[in-house]
């Protein structure tokens, strides 16, 4: 009886550190789910707010490229100022975002001002923008600190370009002023909780808008600080947690940088806030299994002892089913994919292709492909060695993939050197867009070949496109359609882009 006890003790133990192990993992590793999901969270969100502010930039890009070609076609005179006066009065209502618009001259004195009346004696020749572009030949706009405009009062952001007067020397500057509250009331309709914050920065540290708004902050330079240096130094997009330098709140952060222009959207959680509802489940969980321990002790060993074992048959049953998802998970992925690119393989290629035929012929629409040949690869490999040619292979793959983010699109590895990539609703015309883009970014990554006419890596592509009716055979009709257009195009000097 006492060997009993002792082990019905013993048995006790062991369930309950067990169960209360096993509890503890489970609450850790929902904890790392709940973060992970709220980085995810967070880059999306950050992604589609650094996509509405380049278009903003865009539009202001456009308005200040239309402004420049007449001042430097029609000069600065008073006619001249006047029309473009009533231009900027019918355009300005486009851009909602627009706080004002301005024209300084060579010396810094203003010109126009889209809101009428210009300030006496005024000058701006101590603004950042004008020093910048009286400073620099360069033509492309600028992105000024946060300022407190001259003519309206209100705290703006600026977009500037120079023009030059007819014998091509500086003219002046257009500066166009995006207001500050009109960024705030669209992070104010976002909700990121009572910690949360949304800034905008230049990628050289500058603050430009952050919510929740202070004065204070606007301009502030945190290039120095060591977050600035560990985390944004060097990345384009990516989550990190630390505590703010501003206001000392322990936030999880997720920021992306604009491909065209230097600015970094930032959106941040606060981690207490945002842990709050796995905290809750946790104690929930804590408790239901501390009450669930002190039943198992109370009805006694010989309970134990049977849902020991039970535990332990199906604790094992969970791994082998979790072991063999896994397995037939990593199988999947390995029969799908280029081990090499990252790309999808032929067989993944075959199977999309086939697939998207009937769908596109079910539904009417048009489907497109691209095939994409590096040219004088066997050179490049012969020159500069196969581990240089499986990088080359690497970086156009990459850089191909950037220009296919569609939800249908396939990048694939055809064979080779030879790539692919499947665009399903996409017409003969579009299909020739990608493609020429894509054409133009690899021969910007400068990849260096000597044994290239263009000296450095460059690809041919075809095109082809089918629409219509779903005709037994036709995968193999677009892929000869677009060989076809391929071979035409290393027929005619390579570096370009054919289609029927």
């Amino acid at each position: 009886m006492k060997r009993d006890v002792r082990l019905a003790v013993l048995l006790l133990t062991v369930v309950y550190l067990s169960v209360a192990a096993a509890t503890a993992w489970q609450m850790w590793s929902a904890r790392e789910r709940s973060l992970a999901e709220i980085d995810t969270q967070n880059l999306n969100l950050a992604q589609t707010l650094n996509t509405y502010t380049e278009g903003v930039i865009t539009q202001s890009a456009m308005l200040l490229l239309g402004i420049v070609e007449r001042l430097e076609e029609e000069g600065t005179g008073p006619q001249h100022m006047q029309r473009l006066q009533r231009l900027i009065d019918q355009q300005e209502h486009l851009l909602t975002q627009l706080n004002g618009i301005v024209i300084y001259g060579a010396t810094g004195d203003w010109l126009m001002s889209s809101a009428g009346r210009l300030p006496a004696q005024a000058n701006s020749t101590d603004r950042a923008f004008f020093a910048h572009h009286r400073d620099s030949a360069s033509r492309e706009p600028f992105i000024g600190p946060a300022i407190r405009s001259r003519s309206t009062g209100d705290w703006v952001i600026t977009i500037s370009q120079r023009f030059e007067d007819k014998d091509r020397r500086f003219g002046g500057v257009v500066v166009v002023s995006l207001g500050i509250k009109s960024f705030l009331e669209l992070f104010g309709k976002i909700d990121v909780g009572d910690q949360g914050a949304i800034g905008l920065s230049t990628t050289g540290g500058q603050m430009l808008v952050r919510y929740p708004y202070r004065e204070q902050d606007l301009g502030r330079d945190f290039s120095k600080s060591a977050n600035f240096q560990r985390v944004y130094s060097g990345a384009v997009s990516g989550t990190a947690s630390f505590k703010s330098g501003i206001d000392g709140t322990q936030r999880l952060y997720a920021f992306r940088k604009s491909d065209r222009y230097p600015v970094v959207t930032t959106v941040a959680v606060g981690k207490e806030e945002a842990l709050s509802g796995w905290r809750h489940q946790a104690l929930l969980t804590a408790a239901v299994v501390g009450a669930l321990l002190l039943g198992i002790a109370v009805i006694g060993w010989r309970l134990l002892l049977d849902i020991r074992r039970r535990t332990r048959a199906e604790a094992s049953l969970v791994a082998a089913r979790e072991d063999l998802m896994r397995v037939n998970q990593k199988l999947e992925a390995l029969a799908a994919q280029d081990q090499l690119t990252g790309l999808a393989n032929r067989r993944c290629f075959d199977e999309t292709l086939n697939m998207e035929c009937r769908r596109a012929s079910r539904q009417g629409t048009p489907l497109s492909l691209l095939l994409i040949d590096i040219d004088y690869f066997k050179g490049f490999n012969d020159t500069y060695g196969h581990v240089a040619g499986d990088a080359c292979l690497q970086a156009v793959s990459k850089c191909l993939v950037q220009y296919a983010k569609r939800p249908g699109d396939l990048v694939a590895r055809y064979g080779g050197e030879e790539l692919a990539i499947i665009l399903p609703g996409t017409d003969l015309q579009g299909a020739r867009i990608v493609a020429e883009v894509v054409r133009e970014r690899i021969e910007a990554l400068a990849i260096a070949h000597s044994g290239s006419s263009w000296g450095c890596v460059t690809v041919s592509v075809g095109a082809a496109t089918m629409a219509g009716p779903y005709a037994q055979g036709c995968e193999r009709q677009l892929i000869e359609a677009a060989d076809g257009g391929l071979y035409r195009a290393k027929a005619s000097g390579r570096n370009r882009v054919e289609a029927p």
